[in-house]
């Protein structure tokens, strides 16, 4: 991930042209808010107001567009295939796993094309196909095309790794992780809104939250094209190499970093632990405590609440006090409690006391995140936010095989001991051994790192 390359002359290719191309936009000046059209093939726009604000709309729709179509996504499986909720949940199952794994193949090709062409056609032309896979499937007669829009969408997942590469250029080292949080706090928001709206969008039909949510897409894609400047100079851009841009190159790359490499096999696991709670909170709360489909939804809202207030207010604050190193071991810490907590709670005011611990693990991923991105150069932002992608894409497939396969073992009725809390102990355990890597990623810190 070495240093940025020099410019040079050589033959544009027909498919940079179209990406270059796809960067003249129309921009609003950061300091005096004059509408003005420029190229970013000529020179670079300060990111204004404007341009963050997107950047983290993006976040947040790209959040409430999936879940907008969490309560009807069943219906319209089932629609589709005309089998029960168990035939549905099997399908739907097919189709996130179809999505995870075209995550985790083109993560790392996302980023890279970020690195070469900038970060602004990246984004669009993700928030453009975002538009089109939630109309695909809003207008899906079949499985197949339902398939092939989650597999599009797959493809294009760089609205997360694209926009975390956007905010590493345009912050300071030292902001960096803060930065990284407010993208968490919109995501927060985004988690909280969208199965509101979806519901509510239901009750019109099957098909009209992927409607809602394609609309919402499409709308910012229009507010980018005005708004969203370039933040990746030409100087640090470097050219495009098909050996770096896939999983095995990328990590082939990342490991002539030895620190951040570790602190990848340390986000690994943490993410695996992490996704838990979307893999069997619903099944545990329903099983252990007796929980309504509205209690379930009441509870995912004061956790998405919790975390915006981490992610958006109080990291600052433990970050200026702890700094980024104490705030992951301490972050990991409070999570590995809270996990043990909920494990063993055999009420539901003990659930709800535990889920402001579970909100103060929100610190973990921005200061990592932030770490990373500290000791990788200027030129491969996007290449490490690709990379990190295609890992999540890994613990989105392996989590919930694991998390839900422990739940059903340890609550069926041939269960050893009767334990529903079993995944949440289990990913305790996985935090507790993420604080390993993280430990030989600090001893592997040399000036070459």
């Amino acid at each position: 991930m070495g240093g940025g390359n020099s410019p040079r002359r050589r033959k544009v290719s027909r498919l940079e042209r179209c990406f270059l191309g796809f960067s003249a936009r129309s921009a609003l000046d950061a300091r005096g808010g004059k509408l003005t059209v420029m190229a970013t093939t000529d020179r670079q726009a300060p990111a204004g107001r404007n341009a963050i604000t997107f950047v983290l709309l993006t976040v947040c729709i790209d959040a409430m567009g999936f879940g907008i179509i969490i309560p009807v996504m069943p219906d319209l499986v089932r629609e589709i295939t005309n089998t029960g909720f168990s035939g549905a949940a099997l399908w739907g199952g097919y189709l996130s796993f179809s999505y995870a794994v075209m995550q985790f193949l083109f993560g790392p090709t996302i980023g890279n094309l970020s690195d070469r062409f900038g970060r602004r056609p990246i984004l669009l032309i993700s928030l453009f196909v975002l538009a089109v896979d939630f109309l695909i499937m809003a207008v899906a007669p079949s499985l197949l095309v339902l398939f092939i829009g989650r597999i599009m969408a797959g493809v294009a997942a760089a609205t997360h790794s694209t926009a975390h590469a956007f905010v590493a250029d345009i912050s300071a080292r030292e902001e960096r992780a803060r930065n990284f949080g407010l993208i968490g706090a919109a995501f927060g928001v985004g988690f909280i809104l969208g199965p509101i709206i979806g519901g509510f969008a239901g009750e019109w039909g099957t098909r009209a939250p992927f409607y809602t949510a394609a609309a919402l897409a499409f709308l910012n894609f229009c507010y980018g094209v005005f708004v969203l400047p370039e933040t990746l100079p030409h100087d640090r851009r470097r050219t495009f190499n098909w050996q770096r841009a896939n999983p095995i190159g990328g990590a082939r790359q990342i490991a002539k970093f030895p620190m951040v490499a570790w602190f990848l096999v340390c986000a690994f696991l943490f993410e695996i632990a992490n996704f838990v709670y979307p893999a069997v909170w619903a099944y545990y709360t329903k099983e252990a405590h007796g929980w309504s489909s509205a209690e379930v939804g009441i509870s995912l809202a004061v956790v998405g609440v919790g975390f915006v207030i981490v992610q958006g207010w109080l990291i600052r604050i433990v970050l200026s006090r702890f700094g980024e190193i104490r705030t992951v071991i301490g972050g990991l810490l409070v999570s590995i409690t809270g996990l043990i907590g909920l494990s063993l709670a055999t009420t539901s005011w003990m659930v709800y006391a535990w889920l402001p611990v579970i909100a103060l693990g929100g610190v973990i991923s921005p200061a990592l995140t932030a770490l990373m991105s500290n000791r990788t150069a200027d030129d491969a932002q996007g290449e490490l936010q690709g990379v990190k992608s295609s890992v999540l894409g890994i613990t989105m497939i392996i989590s919930p095989l694991m998390m839900t396969q422990l739940f059903s073992f340890f609550s069926g009725p041939d269960a050893p001991v009767y334990f529903p809390g079993a995944p949440f102990l289990a990913a305790a355990i996985l935090m507790g051994l993420a604080l390993i890597p993280f430990a030989v990623g600090l001893r592997r810190n040399s000036p070459d790192n």
